[in-house]
């Protein structure tokens, strides 16, 4: 499956294909997906479409599963989002000698698309941050964002972790509300 990935949209035209970049397990995961933002907001995007596999961003950003896996995940957002997810489970295709296994995905039925649906939190912040204008005249646009592991808006600060500096000024206990 391929990494996380955003593709922004104006007016009905796709502006952008972005991956995430290559991510550190914890703390730099949760920055890099919420990053993908960035170019939906440069762009004044008024959609969104990202894609993440349940496995990747889970063991990555080293959360817990939400829904069904192995899944590929696809979130439509524009005003609210609609979450679609593509289950499936992986046939053994070949082994190399190395121990490298070739697997395809031997798609499952689909659940119906859940408008709303949860998302994990570096992906609520990557689609909430995707419409937060970014004031590219100012002297660092991109700041420390703060990823919480949790959703809860009544948990004390400490819950908190900082992102990196691509995300200074964004907190995403504010996105996380919207």
């Amino acid at each position: 499956m391929p990494r996380p990935l955003m593709m922004p949209l104006v007016r009905g035209e796709l502006v952008g294909l972005v991956w995430v970049r290559p991510l550190k397990v914890g703390q730099d995961a949760l920055a890099g997906i919420a990053e993908l933002a960035n170019i939906a907001a440069a762009a004044g995007a008024d959609e969104v479409v990202l894609a993440w596999e349940t496995h990747d961003v889970a063991t990555a950003c080293e959360l817990p599963i939400v829904g069904p896996a192995p899944c590929l995940n696809m979130v439509l957002a524009t005003d609210g989002h609609v979450l679609h997810q593509f289950p499936y489970s992986e046939q053994l295709l070949s082994r190399s000698p190395g121990g490298w296994a070739s697997v395809a995905p031997d798609w499952r039925p689909a659940p119906a698309p859940q408008p709303g649906g949860e998302l994990v939190p570096p992906i609520q912040a990557a689609e909430n941050f995707s419409f937060t204008p970014i004031e590219l005249g100012h002297p660092d646009p991109f700041g420390v964002t703060v990823v919480g592991r949790g959703r809860l808006p009544h948990q004390p600060d400490r819950s908190l972790r900082p992102l990196s500096r691509s995300m200074r000024g964004r907190d995403i206990r504010a996105a996380q509300s919207r």
